[in-house]
């Protein structure tokens, strides 16, 4: 299932012209994996503080296509692409609200760690269930 937000474009997200930073898009796509990771029922926190697990991101491709500007409403899609027992990767889209012009495609590679750091030989049960099913049983869109 994908999950599917609007964030506004503030002065803060951009640069001295009015266009979006590109450090900006990382944090809307880092927000689209934490409301995907929450709409199947996750909470990072208790991931983090109860489960012992973490989600590094591993590799991240990123695609700039076109830039929004200050004001714009941007819609971010986020959905996973993959998952082979040990790396998930998420395909997520930065688009215009408005046109449906598409600023950024990514790529965004994660794993599970533990909090000393040490990489799971393979993702733990409660998120490697998550991604299979999402896999299994795509939503239509």
């Amino acid at each position: 299932m994908k999950n599917i937000f609007e964030q506004r474009v503030f002065y803060s997200d951009t640069d001295s012209y009015g266009v979006v930073w590109h450090g900006s898009y990382l944090r809307w796509l880092e927000m689209g994996r934490v409301y995907w990771t929450e709409m199947k029922g996750l909470s990072l926190i208790d991931l983090v503080e109860n489960q012992d697990i973490t989600l590094p991101v591993t590799n991240l491709s990123v695609k700039y296509k076109s830039s929004a500007r200050l004001d714009d409403i941007v819609v971010v899609e986020t959905e996973v692409a993959s998952f082979n027992g040990l790396t998930a990767v998420f395909k997520q889209f930065i688009k215009s609200k408005e046109t449906g012009k598409t600023f950024v495609e990514a790529e965004v590679s994660v794993v599970a760690i533990n909090n000393s750091g040490k990489l799971y030989r393979r993702m733990p049960q409660i998120l490697a269930e998550k991604f299979d099913e999402e896999l299994k049983c795509p939503a239509l869109v």
